[in-house]
């Protein structure tokens, strides 16, 4: 992971432009106009916020301004949440820019914790990546690191310094080959559907018969229902011409298979659509929308409106893919 600079760069400035508007309860002596800003995915609001802070506060009287907090449609936003996450749970589907509300009062006591300064922010960050370390090297590398090292790890992130942050979170990320590399593999699932906060299990990176675990092993164990089961393939309609659904188990060699499609391909798919209108109610047919040839890649794509996380792939030879 040290190695792929161009990756960690390509995640460390993403950014999400986000439009920030002041709460209409708020008391103004002039027209509050929105703030925009373009915010870092890795960093925290509370660590980015101060120009928005003093934009809105310039419309304000000074004894109608408290603590400032965020909202996003009526859900506050937890300050040490990430900015990447908390737009990724709450507005990922939305349009852009992120649209958040501004409040300066009738803090959320029950939703959110306090954060009186960035000291506070600094602590739980470097909680975090105590608890990481602990998990993947017994604490040993964030241990040997002097305070000088974790002062650096967290002004580069506060300041937005990739080149001064990564200096020493590259320690904490290598993966030592000889001793089997990290013992567990740090991780949170955060989920909208749930009211527990996140998941968080052991999980070894390297499974007992020394296979590498991917990402899809770690959440068939400690979240299935993040995974898309398997759908079965219903009925094909029988309009669809049989070389189209081939099986290499038969062999089957079909050098027209080209040539057939791009003469009947147009009419095939008219007619699918023909035969979707005259369905009979409650039957369970599958139709395709879209059959695309391709020479270079040498084979045919079926997507269907009915079922679109099927994406049946047919080769040259009629082998199904």
């Amino acid at each position: 992971m040290t190695d792929d600079k161009d990756v960690l760069r390509d995640v460390w400035f993403g950014r999400i432009p986000t439009c920030f508007t002041l709460y209409q309860d708020e008391i103004t002596e002039r027209e509050a106009e929105p703030y925009y800003l373009l915010l870092p995915r890795v960093s925290y609001l509370t660590l980015v916020t101060d120009k928005v802070k003093k934009h809105f506060q310039k419309v304000m009287r000074q004894e109608d301004i408290s603590e400032i907090w965020f909202e996003y449609e009526g859900t506050p936003l937890k300050w040490h949440y990430p900015i990447g996450l908390l737009f990724d749970l709450l507005a990922s589907s939305s349009a852009l820019p992120w649209n958040i509300t501004v409040h300066f009062k009738s803090f959320p006591e029950k939703d959110l914790l306090h954060c009186p300064s960035k000291d506070v922010i600094e602590a739980h960050f470097m909680s975090c990546v105590k608890e990481a370390d602990a998990l993947k090297h017994k604490s040993q590398v964030i241990n040997e690191m002097q305070k000088k090292d974790h002062k650096q790890l967290w002004m580069g992130l506060q300041n937005d310094r990739f080149d001064q942050f990564w200096a020493i979170n590259r320690k904490l990320m290598e993966y030592p080959a000889e001793e089997n590399g990290f013992r567990y593999i740090p991780f949170r699932i955060y989920q909208t559907t749930t009211e527990r906060p996140f998941i968080q299990k052991l999980f070894r990176p390297v499974s007992t018969d020394g296979q590498l675990h991917t990402l899809g092993d770690l959440l068939k164990e400690v979240c299935p229902s993040a995974v898309a089961p398997e759908v079965p393939m219903p009925e094909v309609c029988s309009w669809l011409p049989t070389w189209l659904l081939a099986s290499s188990a038969e062999g089957s060699h079909l050098p027209s298979l080209w040539r057939d499609w791009e003469e009947d391909g147009p009419r095939l798919s008219q007619q699918g659509a023909e035969n979707r209108r005259n369905q009979s109610p409650g039957t369970e047919t599958l139709f395709w929308d879209q059959v695309v040839a391709s020479d270079t890649e040498n084979v045919l794509c079926l997507n269907s409106r009915d079922h679109p996380q099927i994406h049946r792939m047919v080769g040259r030879s009629g082998v199904g893919l």
